[in-house]
């Protein structure tokens, strides 16, 4: 994505769009990142006059390289990670000391998971290994042959303590995690390097963290959904908040921009929402967060098998299965909200959904009606213009993430649902906060 600055408005432009295809080999999933770099470097040789280049990336995943510099293997791709793996972690490191450690979410997709059962299985990568780089790190490592790993995406593996903001060795060292793999972390906003005339600076290099840097709003009373492949919802704080609730809510403080930390038959996307919206309310409902709901495969098979063991009616339809996926992420929405305000006990008047997701007018206005909150949508290359701001901080070009944020509010088109019909919403939550719910 290439993003221009005319000193009062950003404008962004697709130069090159490639699908990230990942590979499956004896069951494993990887990612096919010599491929992507690839297609990287062509995307960059398309682009002329620009100033600087960043990377950001999806969280938890890494690449292991030898004393040369070279790839140990592709990298693993986190669908394959298990429970079990993450509870055999717990009984060597209690779960409860991982979260003390880190402030991070509980998920078994987390690096520091895998990285655990390859030491325990005695891993000949780590052997070899001399470095560990995030996945944005490894194309910044290609782009200027420096080796470092950005913060935001550090603090997604769980292995970086916010206490001693570095990596948490104590941690490493109690699994057996060679310690001596992790190199230096450079915070957003850094210049790195050069690639050919570029300057390349890190911006907050996992997507998320970008992302809600595109916030559209000068207040502070804000809630955000980041809407893409996960639905991940968050305030924006400045320090982490580790406690017994926090650890109770499942709640995660992945670190943002700026020293803030972040607690068969194909169909269209407009006409899936379409069919939801024509399907009847109510129906069905179920927790997205459900074990069962983390690996690849059969979504609307496993949506069926968890209404039929709840005793509902199993959704048989394409619009009923997307009208439950839609109404259940609302309640979801509401259920994570509740816990935030709880545990950092901030109020919460808006409610930004940035993103590809800010497009569903039909979840959007769910979200609006489930929370009670106004809901505001865009924009939708959320993660591109976060990077660009971060780099734009970096040349001195806007002075912070402030006067970045009131320059969008002003620019950015935007869409904005108020709360309707809140008494049938209200009942419904009910209903759902008496599943088997998975926090």
């Amino acid at each position: 994505m290439s993003v221009d600055f005319d000193g009062a408005h950003l404008s962004l432009s697709a130069t090159h769009r490639f699908p990230n295809v990942p590979v499956n080999a004896r069951g494993m999933l990887y990612w096919d990142v010599l491929r992507l770099w690839g297609d990287i470097s062509e995307g960059i040789s398309k682009v002329t006059g620009a100033a600087s280049v960043g990377v950001d990336t999806w969280g938890v995943d890494y690449a292991l390289l030898d004393k040369r510099g070279e790839l140990l293997g592709n990298p693993r791709h986190y669908r394959t990670r298990t429970v079990p793996t993450m509870e055999r972690t717990f009984e060597r490191v209690g779960r409860r000391a991982i979260f003390d450690h880190t402030g991070i979410q509980l998920m078994p997709i987390n690096g520091l998971y895998e990285l655990a059962d390859r030491a325990e299985q005695r891993d000949p990568h780590l052997d070899l290994a001399e470095t560990l780089l995030t996945i944005p790190d490894l194309f910044h490592y290609w782009l200027t042959g420096e080796l470092f790993c950005e913060f935001t995406h550090a603090t997604t593996t769980q292995m970086y303590s916010p206490h001693a903001m570095g990596w948490d060795v104590d941690l490493l060292a109690a699994l057996g995690i060679p310690t001596r793999i992790f190199p230096r972390v450079a915070m957003p906003g850094e210049v790195v390097g050069t690639y050919n005339s570029l300057k390349v600076i890190a911006p907050a290099a996992h997507d998320t963290g970008s992302a809600v840097v595109a916030v559209p709003s000068t207040r502070d009373d804000f809630a955000y959904i980041s809407s893409g492949t996960w639905s991940l919802m968050g305030l924006e704080l400045d320090a982490p908040i580790i406690n017994d609730d926090a650890y109770a809510a499942n709640l995660t403080n992945e670190g943002g921009a700026y020293g803030t930390f972040r607690q068969g038959d194909e169909y269209s996307y407009e006409e899936l929402v379409r069919l939801a919206s024509e399907a009847a309310p109510f129906r069905s409902i179920f927790d997205p967060n459900a074990p069962e709901m983390l690996p690849p495969g059969d979504m609307p098979a496993r949506i069926r098998e968890y209404c039929s063991r709840t005793g509902q009616p199993v959704p048989t339809t394409v619009g009923e299965v997307m009208r439950a996926v839609y109404e259940s992420l609302a309640l979801k929405y509401r259920h994570t909200l509740d816990n935030l305000r709880a545990v950092s006990g901030r109020s919460v008047a808006h409610l930004h959904i940035i993103g590809g997701g800010s497009l569903n007018a039909l979840l959007s206005q769910m979200t609006a009606d489930a929370t009670g909150c106004t809901v505001i949508c865009g924009p939708v290359e959320a993660t591109a213009l976060g990077n660009a701001i971060v780099q734009l901080i970096g040349l001195g070009d806007l002075k912070d993430i402030r006067e970045a944020r009131a320059m969008l509010a002003q620019a950015v088109e935007t869409q904005t649902y108020h709360p309707t019909d809140r008494d049938r919403w209200e009942e419904q939550y009910q209903r759902f906060r008496a599943l088997p719910l998975t926090i």
